[in-house]
Formats: C-alpha cells, structure tokens, sequence
C-alpha cells in the first residue's frame, strides 16, 4: 500500500539478528582448538624435517575452516593477505641472520612455506577467537607482543626454528608481532565489512 510506514521489526528482533552474524561460543572454542591442532603438527612435522609435509598438513584446516564461511572468496583473500604479510615479515627477520630453519624454502632469501601457511591459519583467527579486539589496537598489539615471541619460543624449542641470538631474536618478533597483530585485526574486520 502507497503512503503506508514500512514494518520495523522489534528490538529484540534486530539484536538477535545481529547476534546470529557473530560465531557462537563452541565456534569459537572449535575455531580456536583446530588452530592450535595445525600449529603443532606444522611445528613438528617441520622440527622432524618434513616441511613441506608440514605445509600440507595445513590445507585440510584451511579448507574445513573456508568451507564454514558465509563468504569463502572473502575469507579466502584475508587469509592470502595474512601470508604474505607474513612471508614479507619472516623474510625480513632471516635477512637479519637470527632466524634459520632446516629447510623447506622456496628461494633462500624467503621464509619456507609452512610458515607462510602458518600465517594463514593464524588469519583463520581474525574474524572469530580474536574478534573481540577489534577497536582495540592496543590490547591487539600487546597480545602481538606476548603471544608472538612465545610462539616463535616453542617453534624453537620443538626444532623447528633456531633463533640465534635468542633474546634479540624473541625482542625482534615481539617488535613485529606488536605492530602486525592490530594490522591483521583490522584487516579482519575490513573483510567482515
């Protein structure tokens, strides 16, 4: 009818709707545990010098986590910006001669590819587990500056990476993963948009 108010659904309506869009809790909790499941067998594959099997050990959880996308091609492209945020980092950090792997590269000057797997997966994060750091740059880069020096601290002392000298090595990262955590949060929530 010509003249007539369109219908505006009830507050609660909206709020639930609004709620659906973001991951439930146990989504959360499964998004959170097949992260830390891809890290570990990634870590160790490669600390057993297999790399590229540590890579590929990889695609199955990005693709299980790809095929739990409301928009796949979206997620798709933040997880490839993730890794070549990523390649570029580490490549920089081994041009500095405190981080060496066994192998697995692709050109010597590049970090190998399991870490830039590794990279993706950590983007599998963005828009679930670590959501709730949007807004807050902060609070972002102090998880940076904790969580990516502990990470890289147990990738060593699995065997998967040597970082020499070590506290320089760890005090670089933590740099690094300070600045690059609120970048990859905002990168999250620009593909969520």
């Amino acid at each position: 009818m010509v003249g007539q108010p369109l219908p505006v659904p009830a507050p609660h309506v909206v709020s639930r709707s609004i709620a659906s869009e973001a991951p439930s809790r146990m989504a959360l909790l499964a998004s959170f545990a097949l992260y830390q499941l891809g890290w570990f067998a990634a870590v160790l594959l490669a600390a057993h010098s297999r790399p590229w099997l540590a890579a590929a050990a990889l695609v199955p959880f990005l693709a299980l986590h790809l095929a739990y996308c409301a928009r796949p091609a979206r997620e798709l492209r933040l997880l490839a910006l993730a890794a070549l945020i990523g390649l570029a980092w580490d490549s920089a950090v081994m041009a500095t001669g405190w981080q060496h792997y066994a192998g697995g590269q692709v050109l010597a000057a590049l970090a190998p590819l399991w870490v830039v797997v590794l990279w993706a997966q950590f983007a599998t994060l963005l828009r679930g587990p670590l959501r709730w750091l949007r807004g807050r740059p902060l609070l972002a880069a102090l998880l940076g500056l904790v969580g990516g020096p502990l990470a890289w601290a147990g990738g060593a002392r699995l065997g998967a990476v040597q970082l020499v000298p070590l506290m320089p090595a760890l005090l670089l990262q933590a740099a690094g993963w300070a600045a690059i955590t609120p970048c990859l949060i905002w990168l999250g929530a620009r593909h969520d948009a």
